[in-house]
C-alpha cells in the first residue's frame, strides 16, 4: 500500500463512501455548468455586453487558463490545508465570481468574475478529482472516478441546455444567477459533510514537475489536452455549426444539447464499468475513434434536426470515456502519487478549454467544416499519444 493510499484510507462502495462521492460529483456539477452553460448562451451574451461572439468566447479561455495555471500552485502551497476547507473556499469563490458575471454591464466586468470563479475551480477541481479513487477499494476506482465525473456530465447534459432554454425565456443573466445561487449552497453542504479527508502531503514545485519525467503520465496529459481541444472546439461554436438545423432558436439548440447530454450520463457510466472490465486504455481508444466517427459525419450533413439530435447522442454515448480512461491510466502509471498525477491531470483538462475556443474561433473564419477538420485531428492526435503512452508502459514492464 502506498503512503498515499494510507492516507487516504480505502473502503468499498457502501452508502458513506457513495454520498460522499454524489457530493463531489455535485460540485463538479456546478463548477462545470459554470463552464459549459456560456456554448448554450453565446450569441445572447453577446448581444447583451454589446460584443461579438468570438470576444465572449475568450472568457472561456481566460477561465480556463486561470484553471490550468492556478492548479498547481494550490496543489503545491495549499496540500496541507484540510480538503473541507479547501473544497468549502473553493465553492464560494464560485459563486461570488459567477454573480458577478451576472450582473456585469460589460465584457470586461464579466471576464472578471470569470477569473474569480475560476480560482474557486482551481482551489476545488484537483482535491475533488484525486479524493475520489481512494474513497473506495481498488476494484471500484473505474466507477468511483465515473460518479465524479458525472458532475461534468451532468453540467453537459443540463448546464449548457438549460441555459440555452432559460436565454429562450427569461434571459442570460437569470442562468447565472441560478448557478450562482447553486454554488453558494453547496458550498455550505461541502462545509457540513466532507470531514475527515486529510490533506495531501507537502511537496514543492520541483517535486510536482518530477512526476512529468515520467513518459506514461506525460504522454497522456498532453492526450487529455488534445481530446479537450477536440471535444471543446465543437462544444463551444455548435451553435454555428447547427446554425443550418437550428437557425438562431435556442429552444431548438437546446434540444440537439441535451439529447447530447443525457446521452453523456449514460456514456460516464458505461465508460467507468469499461475501465473496470477491460483497461482505462480501451475506453479511451473506443471512444476517441468514435468521436472522430460523430465529427465526420456531421461534416457530411447538418441540414436535418433528427439527424443533427441523433449524432449528437452518438457523441454523447462515446464522448466521455476517454476523460474517465485517461484519469485511470495516470492512476495506474504511478499509484503512490495519485494526488499529484490527478492534479497535472486538472491543469491539462483546462489547458484544452483555454486553447479550444481559439482554434475554434480561427477555424470558423474558413467556415464550420474546417471547425469540425480540427475537432477530428485532435482527437486522432490523442489518440496516438495514448498509444505511444502505452507501448512506453509495456516496455518499462518487460525490463
Amino acid at each position: 500500500m502506498t503512503s498515499f493510499e494510507r492516507s487516504y484510507p480505502a473502503r468499498g462502495m457502501g452508502a458513506p463512501a457513495l454520498a460522499r462521492l454524489w457530493v463531489l460529483a455535485a460540485a463538479l456539477f456546478v463548477v462545470g455548468t459554470n463552464a459549459f452553460v456560456i456554448a448554450g448562451v453565446l450569441p445572447d451574451l453577446a448581444e447583451g455586453l454589446r460584443t461579438s461572439t468570438a470576444t465572449v468566447a475568450t472568457a472561456i479561455t481566460w477561465y480556463a487558463a486561470v484553471v490550468a495555471l492556478a492548479s498547481p500552485v494550490v496543489a503545491t502551497f495549499l496540500a496541507v490545508v484540510p480538503r473541507r476547507g479547501l473544497l468549502t473556499t473553493g465553492m464560494a469563490l464560485v459563486a461570488i465570481g459567477t454573480a458577478v458575471t451576472a450582473v456585469a454591464g460589460n465584457v470586461d466586468v464579466f471576464i472578471v468574475g470569470r477569473i474569480v470563479a475560476a480560482l474557486g475551480g482551481a482551489a476545488l477541481v484537483p482535491p475533488a478529482t484525486a479524493a475520489a479513487p481512494t474513497l473506495v477499494e481498488p476494484h471500484h476506482r473505474g466507477r468511483a472516478i465515473a460518479i465524479v465525473t458525472a458532475g461534468f456530465a451532468g453540467a453537459i447534459a443540463f448546464g449548457s441546455p438549460l441555459g440555452a432554454a432559460v436565454a429562450a425565456g427569461i434571459g442570460w443573466r437569470a442562468a447565472l444567477v441560478g448557478i450562482a445561487v447553486l454554488a453558494g449552497l453547496l458550498a455550505l453542504t461541502l462545509g457540513s459533510t466532507m470531514t475527515g479527508i486529510p490533506g495531501a502531503a507537502a511537496r514543492s514545485l520541483r517535486e510536482r514537475f518530477s512526476v512529468l519525467a515520467d513518459r506514461r503520465i506525460l504522454l497522456a496529459l498532453v492526450a487529455m489536452v488534445s481530446y479537450m481541444v477536440s471535444f471543446n472546439v465543437l462544444y463551444v461554436f455548435t451553435s454555428e455549426v447547427l446554425e443550418p438545423v437550428v437557425g438562431g432558436r435556442p429552444a431548438l439548440l437546446a434540444v440537439v444539447l441535451l439529447s447530447f447530454g443525457l446521452a453523456t450520463l449514460v456514456g460516464t457510466w458505461l465508460g467507468g464499468v469499461a475501465v473496470d472490465r477491460q483497461s482505462g486504455v480501451w475506453a479511451t481508444v473506443l471512444g476517441l475513434l468514435a468521436m472522430a466517427a460523430v465529427y465526420a459525419a456531421l461534416s457530411a450533413s447538418t441540414d436535418s434536426l433528427p439527424g443533427a439530435i441523433a449524432l449528437y447522442a452518438v457523441w454523447g454515448l462515446v464522448a466521455i470515456a476517454p476523460q474517465i480512461g485517461i484519469q485511470a491510466v495516470l492512476v495506474a502509471a504511478n499509484p503512490a502519487e495519485i494526488g499529484v498525477s490527478l492534479s497535472w491531470y486538472s491543469t491539462a483538462t483546462y489547458v484544452g478549454i483555454a486553447v479550444a475556443p481559439v482554434l475554434g474561433a480561427a477555424a470558423l473564419h474558413l467556415g464550420t467544416w474546417a471547425v469540425l477538420l480540427v475537432a477530428g485531428i485532435a482527437a486522432l492526435v490523442a489518440l496516438a499519444l495514448v498509444a505511444v503512452s502505452t507501448r512506453t508502459g509495456k516496455r518499462r514492464s518487460a525490463r
